[in-house]
């Protein structure tokens, strides 16, 4: 299971670990994802994604209709 964001496209970063004594170790930075269902009036069904909290505090002020028209244009989400 890919740790990406169906909305936003959130994938995991690259980075350092850095010790106090300054040695460097890669490590990853993983977004912060939820497996969340969503009811689409417009469609009369229920679909479950799996996004980021960002994702979520844009879906609660847009609605899930708008952020979906909104992602699929950026190629992110695919509705079955």
């Amino acid at each position: 299971m890919a740790k990406v964001c169906d909305i936003t496209g959130k994938r995991p970063q690259v980075g350092n670990n850095v010790s106090h004594a300054n040695n460097k170790t890669k490590r990853k930075f993983y977004p912060n994802l939820h497996k969340k269902s969503f009811y689409i009036p417009e469609e009369d069904a229920w679909i479950t994604l799996k996004v980021c909290t960002k994702a979520l505090r844009t879906i609660n002020k847009k609605g899930i209709t708008p952020v979906l028209r909104e992602a699929q244009a950026k190629g992110y989400v695919i509705i079955k």
